[in-house]
């Protein structure tokens, strides 16, 4: 009993990633969700699951708080927030399977030889690995983009998805490397800073931010793009999965005619079940619709705050609950305008136009805490890096020359 207690107490230091501390910090908390996603696949294990979920939070909040994987590294303080959002995730799932009153159900099964057959393990970590519940029963209603890619053989799909890879990395790396280079020593940088310029002249000021907020927002959609895409052709060529099992995440976000097709259908939905589970569900309780829209994306500012607090933890919370908030003040404005009616290219012109607005409080915000100044591997892989240095510097400089004609 007492390793066991040794093994939940909280650090006060943390230590550097090796072997060891992965086996005694990080490995507990990946069993425990592990275990919490078979049980949810049997009859009458809810009482288990409910005596595990404490333990499995202990140690999620213990690996998060106590291992620097960064070794020190200010550029590498990403991998902290990467590891602190994974154990959020993995409580926050836990706790979702934990009250399931009734085992899930995987309605969809894919084996390598593509017979449909029941396995307990596969479905486990199918369950750990597929937030959005492609193909289970809790996923309904759930949106799925169009596969663009070709299906006939698995080689085929896994080398289209392979190219599309290389190209969502190549473009990571090309605009990180344009948003860094409008401010090398402040938010181009990990110590941070505002990308709001008090030098210029205000329309030259909002016009230069709201570049570098919409730089951001394609270099985000580049990474979950690059990342999801080379993870599908080594789950596809290596663990012969099938290509269904991978449908897209995202479709085209850019051409969204309305917020709630952006938010519901054309940006990723990895996360959905759990905004609405924390979020969406709670507040529908308490204040009707509203409440239901503004839910989940308060959880999502929540844990957007999450995210920067590696990189400065003094940073404040309001800068990413006020615009992740402002896009359910949105959707309910939207609503009550136009009901489900909006689109076209006022609904685009809407759409954009409220995406900048916030974009740039929220993009803000993740400049001041020196998130955008952090290191990528895509960045040294670009071979265009330094003309688009160039590029940059050279219209910025046409900018601040405009800004001091008379």
């Amino acid at each position: 009993m007492l390793p066991l207690l040794d093994g939940l107490r909280l650090p006060t230091t943390k230590v550097l990633l090796t072997t060891e501390t992965f086996v005694s910090r990080v490995l507990p908390p990946l069993a425990c969700s592990f275990s919490t996603a078979f049980l949810v696949l049997l009859p009458r294990t809810q009482p288990v699951r409910i005596a595990l979920w404490p333990i499995t939070a202990t140690l999620a909040f213990r690996a998060a708080t106590s291992v620097d994987m960064s070794k020190g590294q200010p550029d590498l303080t990403f991998l902290n927030m990467q590891l602190q959002i994974s154990m959020f995730c993995i409580a926050a799932r836990a706790l979702e399977w934990t009250v399931q009153a009734k085992p899930f159900v995987r309605m969809t099964r894919r084996s390598s030889t593509d017979v449909p057959k029941q396995n307990l393990v596969l479905d486990t970590i199918d369950l750990i690995c597929n937030p959005r519940g492609c193909g289970w029963d809790w996923s309904q209603g759930l949106y799925i983009p169009p596969e663009t890619h070709p299906t006939s053989s698995r080689l085929a799909f896994a080398t289209s998805v392979l190219v599309s890879g290389l190209k969502h990395s190549f473009l990571c790396g090309a605009l990180h490397s344009a948003v860094k280079s409008f401010s090398p020593d402040t938010f181009g940088s990990v110590d941070g800073g505002t990308i709001f310029d008090d030098s210029l002249p205000p329309h030259l000021r909002y016009l230069r931010s709201s570049i570098i907020a919409t730089l951001c927002a394609f270099t985000i959609y580049s990474l979950l793009q690059a990342g999801y895409e080379i993870t599908i052709v080594i789950c596809v060529l290596i663990f012969r999965q099938h290509p269904d099992q991978w449908p897209p995440s995202f479709d085209s976000p850019w051409r969204a005619t309305s917020l709630r097709e952006f938010w519901s259908r054309r940006w990723h939905q990895w996360l959905r079940r759990t905004f609405i589970f924390f979020g969406g569900n709670p507040l529908y309780l308490l204040f009707g619709r509203v409440g239901g829209v503004m839910g989940p994306f308060l959880v999502s500012g929540f844990l957007h705050h999450l995210h920067v607090l590696p990189h400065d933890p003094s940073s404040e919370m309001w800068r990413m609950m006020l615009p992740f908030g402002m896009m359910g003040v949105g959707m309910v404005i939207e609503r009550a305008v136009s009901g489900n009616k909006t689109g076209g290219w006022i609904g685009w012109m809407w759409t954009m136009c409220w995406m900048v607005l916030w974009g740039n409080v929220l993009v803000d915000g993740w400049a001041r805490t020196g998130l955008l100044g952090s290191s990528s591997a895509f960045d040294n892989a670009t071979p265009v890096r330094q003309p688009i240095e160039r590029l940059v510097r050279t219209f910025d400089e046409y900018l601040y020359a405009i800004s001091r004609k008379p």
